[in-house]
């Protein structure tokens, strides 16, 4: 690594060995020969070939762009790592970024190579939203998607290429809630402001560019504290120089050995952080205005905000002490996936309560809770229609033991048995949430549950317990609306199996709730159903479950039926076949 001046302020882009780009001649018939570096060019002696610039930047040159992107900081995550220091000293955002710009080049491999100008930047963008890591992997999302938003519609000219630059730098800066300079922004406001006064010449905006990232990246150690406590560029900026400095090479057919990335030089003894405890990621299905909301309430809750996206997918990041209300505050905008928490200062985070294997179950009614409780599982109650908050859920977890087993029971809850399952990871309990879908699937996964077998296995049993259970309900409709059996209305009494209605008993032709329930068995049945498990509700009439008992000893007096009080609300019979 070259030696640095005294002053970071005047660092400046060193000459490096150039080699031969990661790619042959294109279809176009540029020649790859040799070259200088970015900043200085000069003619080919005679009888070498001529590297030629591109005219405009076109959907193979992004697919380039966007794979030497992700080479490029790969081989340079370590160092970039190494200068992490802000918002947290956590040493990840080389390896954040270099998988970030992955996430988008592997979307782009997925496109036709014909694809247009418009797909491949809105693929780029998409897939940089959904692989983005850590504070500054959003931000430069963020920033693609600026990007993308002008270049999908344009030829890719130097003019279109310095709009791009422009809008990638606004739309950055707006999408953190309190903005810091000495850190990526800066470098990507000194790229727009460079390129204005540059000529609609694709290359010359792109050395202009890199060359401003990287005296802008110099700049980054005296404008925070942090930084220069610890003699480091930032990492987050350097990153994006090297991303910069990429696009500059390929639009100018100039490729070097490795990028700089400026290594520490002095080093203080860090001051005591003050930072929140939980680093805070997920992806967002929501309107703009839940979003609007979701900003005001996490920016309450901690710092290094940003949510970036738009078009109903979001990808939000946040530092908080409480990762169960950033992830709740989610749950109210829209519906969160792919949660994930890390421990910011994971030593003093620990809880520890439960030993050994667990399993958690959720439950609606009272004598649902006992059922589990029975059967050894810690249970989690819930209101019928509702979810249990992820405070509760998580408390569990560590109640549970060290090797623990969620059962929701519920699509519903699902969401939140995996956000508590990811808080408890990061504290060292291994966690897997079952797909249980319904209470008789808990049940069915909890009666095969054996603490003695290997956890994997243990894991593998209860899952292929639970699928192999069929479930069903019914209840009674008290509004009218369009189901997949057709329209109810308040009254009609409801027969659903696995999910879906699956048929519907009409009041107005006097269908007891008794009738739609045995038809509901029957059609569960099959050849090889060996346990029917009837789960009572708090509304159900006397006769509701020895009807269906009756029925089915009639009709298949090989199967066994047991019969439960669960006092749910709600739903007057639940049906299990195993």
């Amino acid at each position: 690594m070259p030696s640095e001046p005294a002053d970071p302020g005047e660092r400046v882009q060193e000459s490096l060995q150039i080699l031969d780009p990661p790619e042959p001649a294109d279809a176009g018939g540029r020649v790859h020969g040799s070259s200088r570096a970015l900043d200085s060019p000069e003619p080919a002696a005679a009888g070498q070939g001529v590297r030629e610039s591109l005219q405009v930047l076109d959907p193979q040159a992004v697919r380039r762009w966007s794979r030497l992107c992700a080479d490029v900081l790969g081989r340079a995550r370590t160092e970039i790592d190494a200068l992490n220091v802000f918002p947290v000293p956590d040493g990840d955002t080389g390896t954040n970024l270099h998988l970030t710009m992955l996430s988008a080049a592997e979307a782009l491999d997925g496109l036709p190579q014909d694809a247009d100008s418009e797909s491949t930047w809105r693929t780029l963008a998409q897939g940089a939203l959904l692989g983005a890591r850590g504070n500054s992997g959003v931000i430069v999302s963020q920033a693609l998607r600026g990007m993308a938003e002008v270049l999908k519609h344009t030829k890719g000219g130097g003019r279109d290429l310095r709009e791009g630059l422009t809008r990638a730098a606004e739309m950055a800066r707006e999408a953190v809630a309190r903005p810091v300079e000495g850190t990526v922004l800066t470098v990507l406001s000194a790229v727009a402001g460079a390129v204005q006064d540059a000529s609609d010449e694709l290359a010359e905006v792109a050395r202009k560019a890199a060359v401003a990232a990287r005296g802008a990246l110099g700049r980054t150690t005296g404008q925070l504290d942090v930084l220069a406590r610890s003699g480091v560029v930032d990492a987050g900026a350097a990153g994006l120089t090297v991303i910069v400095e990429s696009l500059a090479a390929v639009i100018t057919d100039s490729y070097v050995d490795r990028y700089d990335v400026p290594a520490p030089t002095e080093r203080l003894e860090p001051e005591a952080s003050q930072s929140p405890g939980y680093e805070v990621m997920y992806l967002l299905a929501a309107g703009e205005d839940a979003v609007a909301g979701l900003r005001h309430e996490l920016d309450g809750l901690g710092d290094s905000l940003v949510v970036v996206g738009g078009d109903g997918l979001w990808n939000v990041h946040v530092h908080v002490d409480d990762a169960g209300a950033a992830i709740e505050a989610g749950m109210r905008a829209g519906r969160p996936y792919r949660i994930k928490v890390v421990y910011l200062e994971a030593p003093a985070r620990t809880h520890r309560a439960g030993n050994g294997r667990g399993v958690v179950a959720v439950a609606a009614g009272d004598g649902i809770a006992r059922l589990f409780q029975e059967a050894g599982a810690v249970v989690v109650r819930r209101e019928p229609g509702s979810s249990p908050s992820l405070a509760a859920v998580l408390a569990a977890i560590r109640e549970a033991g060290t090797e623990v087993v969620v059962l929701p029971n519920d699509t519903g809850v699902n969401a939140v048995a995996v956000a508590a399952a990811e808080i408890a990871r990061e504290e060292g309990v291994v966690v897997s949430v079952l797909p249980t879908k319904a209470t008789v699937q808990g049940l069915a996964a909890l009666a095969v549950h054996d603490p003695l077998r290997r956890f994997d296995d243990d894991v593998v049993a209860m899952t292929d317990t639970a699928g192999h259970t069929r479930h069903g309900h019914v209840w009674v409709a008290d509004r009218e609306a369009m189901t997949s059996a057709g329209m109810c209305r308040p009254g009609d009494v409801l027969g659903v199996i696995d999910g879906d209605v699956a048929l519907i008993g009409t009041a107005a032709e006097g269908v007891a709730v008794e009738d739609v329930a045995v038809e509901v068995a029957s059609r569960m049945l099959s050849v090889s159903s060996e346990l029917a498990t009837l789960i009572v509700g708090s509304t159900a009439g006397a006769r509701l479950a020895p009807a269906v008992r009756e029925h089915l000893d009639a009709v298949r007096p090989d199967i066994e039926v047991v019969t439960y009080e669960g006092g749910q609300g709600g739903y007057p019979l639940l049906i299990g076949i195993e």
